[in-house]
């Protein structure tokens, strides 16, 4: 019955006139294209990088995301190019939603000491139902549950769209930030009626310092992350520590209402960074959840090491 409870909200989410979500992530910047197009081709050399997250495994495994990303640095372009493809997966694959994103990074240089990207990027959406897995009123019996035919028709369980967005980063040699607008034509994203995809406006800024002068190899990033999208409004503050290859991170999400302290731990060795991180989550829903976790893995290829043009971002890897 529990299932068939949480099967039946989220039908109404999806057939009723409603306004789409993104899926959150907590290891902003080991996920970057995600957070702003403007980051393609900002690492020295090109990098591969792969997510997962599972949020709110305590209902029933509700909300869970797929990312890969490739981006490099193309000097003959003056900036990078990056590609995403990424899936979501809510309601125990009641809701599926896969998109495959092409990114272009412009950068040119204000002065010496401070640079500007500028980065665009097209989108291709599908977003899916499975229909074997709604509940629907009349389907219910008082006494024994589900266990009627429902006689709602549902002729169209795919949608496929376009999407736009753009995003923009400064940054010098310790400081960083930026903004960025997805979903620039705030497409519908319907099975039968209107359903509006917001656009998710972001704002972000961070710095990475130095941590004591006896320490060289130790330094620490302190960031704020701003976003929002429709109604839903969400604000992380948080810091990163690290001590030569490790890294350690903790931030507060809110927003609308309280939502979680997360807490990350990672690892950078040679060419490879990996990175795990949890969610506790701190609104009304604490002790229902199960938290989130997420995992990232990141790959930096060698590349030949060229005189350098522009200045490269100092931001944290995760």
């Amino acid at each position: 019955m529990k299932k068939g409870y949480l099967f039946t909200i989220f039908s109404i989410l999806i057939y009723s006139y409603c306004f789409g979500q993104d899926p959150t992530f907590s290891q902003f910047y080991a996920n970057r294209l995600y957070l702003n197009p403007a980051f393609a081709g900002t690492a020295k050399c090109p990098t591969l990088t792969m997510n997962y997250r599972n949020q709110w495994p305590g209902i029933d495994n509700s909300f869970i995301t797929y990312s890969a990303s490739f981006d490099q640095q193309i000097d003959a372009i003056n900036g990078g190019i990056g590609v995403q493809l990424m899936t979501d997966r809510a309601g125990e694959g009641v809701l599926n939603t896969t998109s495959a994103a092409f990114m272009y990074s412009y950068q040119f240089r204000v002065n010496r000491k401070f640079s500007i990207r500028a980065g665009f990027q097209a989108t291709i959406f599908q977003k899916s139902i499975d229909v074997s897995n709604l509940r629907f009123g009349d389907m219910i019996d008082a006494r024994r549950g589900f266990v009627y035919q429902s006689q709602e028709q549902i002729k169209n369980d795919k949608v496929i769209y376009p999407d736009f967005s753009f995003g923009l980063i400064g940054f010098s040699k310790k400081l960083y930030f930026g903004a960025a607008v997805h979903h620039l034509s705030s497409p519908d994203e319907g099975f039968l009626d209107q359903a509006i995809l917001e656009q998710r406006i972001t704002g972000h800024f961070g710095a990475k310092l130095p941590l004591g002068f006896r320490h060289e190899d130790m330094s620490w990033s302190p960031n704020v992350i701003f976003q929002l999208q429709g109604a839903a409004m969400e604000l992380n503050v948080g810091a990163y520590f690290t001590k030569g290859p490790v890294v350690f991170g903790l931030w507060n999400r809110s927003g609308n209402n309280r939502d979680a302290i997360i807490m990350l731990l990672g690892l950078e060795q040679d060419q490879f960074k990996v990175g795990y991180s949890y969610d506790f989550t701190t609104s009304a829903l604490n002790g229902q959840t199960g938290g989130s976790h997420e995992i990232s893995l990141a790959y930096t290829f060698r590349c030949r090491r060229k005189k350098v043009r522009f200045e490269t971002i100092s931001c944290p890897s995760f």
